[in-house]
């Protein structure tokens, strides 16, 4: 007896995902655009180079996304996907000691690079996390063992610590997240998710005391005593909610935003960014935002789900997680509804290297998409 899998060859233009594709380029075109005018009162220099960077990144990503949506996801991604993840853990470590940031925050997790200038190797480690925890994941889903599921806490933890070693504890939540919808999704027996959960908890007085600096336990006592140090704790937030409470419905239009362009609204090209399309495109425009977002998180639970293999599914949720955190906590901490933690919104928010590993991410979920509806035969003699 023997299996034999059939493999269909794959019509790029006819299989081709192009409602998600589509719905990421439209979200690009009015991040760039918002991006334009968040900018536009910026010394001219660096107005340019942010535009510049962030056109340059949405190309390349482009083309990276078309590239990885074309190769076999089952093949490159899951086969290298060790390698993927030792690198880049091996770049999180000498982040450590050669690592570069915002020392007022004390985070330093950007990696100096010559003729680029910077990259934030972190992002790429999400990637790698999701494969890696893929793979694992499928192991113990076709053969319930305890050396995988240790396993798979041991290659989780690893990239967790590293970015918290590197006192950037909003991407550790991200990590954090992306794992438990992943165990979640997987079916993963509760008493290890409770397990799990509960050995963070522990972890949190000594994050509070020994971890966090004094700006960063100012950010969360001002979420849960509001507008308690408006010179500065609460400085950010309530800027943000003047500008999106001007915008009433249809905004004030595009360069005209009187927080956006007197430069109220503090890093408004990124973390802020959501505050700026609340004041000059007001409701509508945020809803048509948030609507492009809902179709995008949407069309990849239905890539996940309708996976040829386990593999294939899970990646795709582990990504989705991934996306989903960062629009809900952007968004939110915008509208005074989560913390705030330096989140920038995908596809929209400036940043090169966000923007180039958010297609990457895309491509691999292309790559699923396409070749979701595969058959697979199996023969006998």
């Amino acid at each position: 007896m023997y299996i034999v899998e059939k493999t269909k060859e794959i019509n790029f233009v006819k299989q081709f995902d192009y409602f998600l594709f589509f719905s990421v380029i439209i979200l690009s075109i009015i991040g760039l655009v918002v991006l334009d005018s968040a900018t536009h009162s910026m010394d001219p220099a660096k107005h340019n180079r942010y535009m510049t960077t962030q056109l340059a990144s949405i190309l390349l990503g482009i083309a990276l996304a078309l590239v990885i949506s074309v190769i076999d996801y089952k093949y490159y991604v899951k086969n290298i996907g060790f390698i993927f993840y030792l690198v880049s853990v091996l770049l999180l470590v000498i982040v450590l000691f050669k690592g570069v940031g915002d020392e007022s925050w004390g985070s330093r997790s950007w990696l100096p690079v010559p003729f680029i200038g910077s990259f934030q190797p972190s992002e790429i480690a999400k990637i790698a996390f999701a494969v890696c925890a893929s793979i694992f994941l499928e192991r113990i889903k076709e053969n319930r063992t305890k050396e995988n599921i240790i396993k798979l806490l041991v290659y989780s933890a690893i990239p967790v610590l590293l970015v918290v070693a590197q006192l950037d504890f909003g991407t550790a939540i991200v990590f954090l997240f992306m794992f438990f919808i992943m165990i979640y999704v997987a079916g993963i027996k509760y008493r290890y998710i409770f397990v799990t959960f509960g050995g963070l908890l522990l972890t949190t007085p000594f994050i509070w005391f020994f971890a966090l600096n004094e700006k960063r336990k100012a950010r969360i006592l001002e979420f849960i005593s509001p507008r308690s140090d408006s010179l500065d704790a609460s400085y950010q937030l309530i800027k943000a909610e003047m500008a999106i409470g001007s915008g009433r419905i249809f905004g004030s239009g595009l360069y005209r935003g009187m927080q956006t362009q007197s430069n109220g609204i503090p890093v408004k090209e990124s973390d802020f960014i959501f505050a700026v399309i609340g004041e000059e495109m007001g409701f509508i425009g945020a809803v048509i935002v948030i609507l492009l977002i809902l179709c995008i998180i949407i069309r990849c639970i239905y890539i996940a789900k309708n996976s040829r293999d386990l593999f294939g599914s899970y990646l795709v949720i582990g990504l989705t997680s991934m996306f989903g955190f960062h629009f809900i906590q952007n968004i939110g901490m915008c509208v005074r509804l989560l913390p705030v933690t330096g989140i920038p919104l995908p596809f929209v928010s400036a940043g090169g290297s966000a923007m180039v590993t958010n297609y990457i991410a895309i491509g691999i979920i292309m790559s699923v998409s396409m070749r979701r509806k595969k058959t697979i035969f199996n023969s006998s003699t």
